[in-house]
């Protein structure tokens, strides 16, 4: 004998039709009054009010917004969500739109192109009002083409002029850096980067270079040492650079990896940082700078900060005022000890 059990059902969710019966009204009247309608009678607009009260009605705040003709929402898209460019840039755009009480659907592509057209559908499902795309990298990644919707690009600009891209001015700090060094006392400065495809290191390299000519300065070693974004590569070049430039008196890294192998060399060949040699990298990644002995001046690229950018581009967007092109944002000097004696 089977036994049926009485499960309880859910309570139906109330309705606008709901508030207008109860207040004895039209749906039209009852819809008029809840949303702040001027031409609708004040005693009217109490019994709405009250009815919707009693029967615990919410309107559905997704219709509302999408008849009004926005949603209050915009979609983050990545492809590198535990990158630690990424984040940062995350952190700045969310700040900014939660000032304006705006809520933020974060997606990550993972490098994944069919994953990110996914995402994009869903998003375009959702109605959100606007998207910031964040690349991985600072070279320049395929646009989505004419959407319904405004879209920013950060860090990674798009390859359509027409498009809005915030990214970080790396070649103004390439030049600060060196200005920096040379500012130390340094004249024999090398320059060791990370991978030669990458326009980071190529933009990185290109200001360098600029501020040695116009310090009346030459490369060390005669040429910008290219190789990957690691201590291993940092390690190699420096036993190189040493052996065929021994009186270098500061290196430039393209990377806090590449510096923090730099540092190693130089500590095992018993050489004083920065007394000897200065060494600065790049990016300001915390992990890198803070264990570094002595800890490690670096070039921070405001990453919360052109987040915050690009949530402002996508705010006037949405509001009619439309940017094209690049926008780019300053970098920022952080001295430590690996520079500066006593810093």
């Amino acid at each position: 004998m089977s036994v049926v059990e009485n499960v309880p059902s859910r309570p139906r969710t109330p309705t606008l039709r709901d508030v207008a019966t109860l207040a004895g009204v039209s749906v039209a009247t009852a819809s008029k009054a809840l949303n702040g309608r001027a031409n609708v009678h004040p005693e009217t607009r109490r019994r709405v009010i009250e009815a919707a009260d009693r029967v615990s009605f919410t309107p559905n705040s997704l219709a509302q917004a999408i008849v009004a003709g926005q949603t209050g929402t915009v979609g983050l898209l990545t492809n590198d969500l535990v990158g630690r460019f990424s984040l940062p840039i995350l952190m700045g755009a969310e700040d900014a739109f939660g000032g304006g009480k705006m809520s933020v659907l974060l997606c990550d592509a993972r490098e994944d192109a069919i994953r990110e057209q996914h995402h994009l559908r869903a998003l375009l499902g959702r109605r959100v009002d606007g998207l910031i795309v964040v690349g991985s990298t600072t070279d320049p990644r395929t646009t989505l083409g004419r959407l319904p919707i405004p879209v920013v690009y950060a860090y990674a600009p798009s390859t359509d002029p027409h498009d809005a891209s915030v990214i970080p001015d790396n070649v103004n700090a390439g030049a600060l850096a060196v200005e920096h060094l040379v500012a130390t006392g340094r004249r024999r400065i090398a320059h060791i980067s990370g991978e030669v495809q990458y326009s980071a290191a190529q933009d990185r390299a290109k200001g360098a270079l600029a501020a040695l000519t116009a310090a009346g300065l030459d490369l060390a070693g005669a040429t910008v040492r290219f190789g990957s974004w690691t201590e291993a590569w940092g390690r190699a070049a420096t036993h190189t650079l040493l052996d065929q430039n021994p009186d270098v008196d500061a290196i430039l890294c393209g990377s806090d990896q590449i510096a923090r192998g730099v540092l190693d060399v130089l500590r095992d060949r018993g050489i004083d940082v920065p007394g000897q040699v200065a060494v600065m990298g790049f990016d300001n990644w915390h992990i890198m700078t803070s264990g570094a002995r002595p800890p490690l001046t670096s070039i921070d690229m405001n990453l919360e900060m052109l987040g915050r950018r690009a949530a402002q581009l996508l705010v006037d967007a949405m509001n009619g005022t439309t940017t094209t092109g690049v926008e780019t944002m300053p970098c920022r000097l952080v001295v430590r000890g690996s520079t500066a004696l006593g810093a």
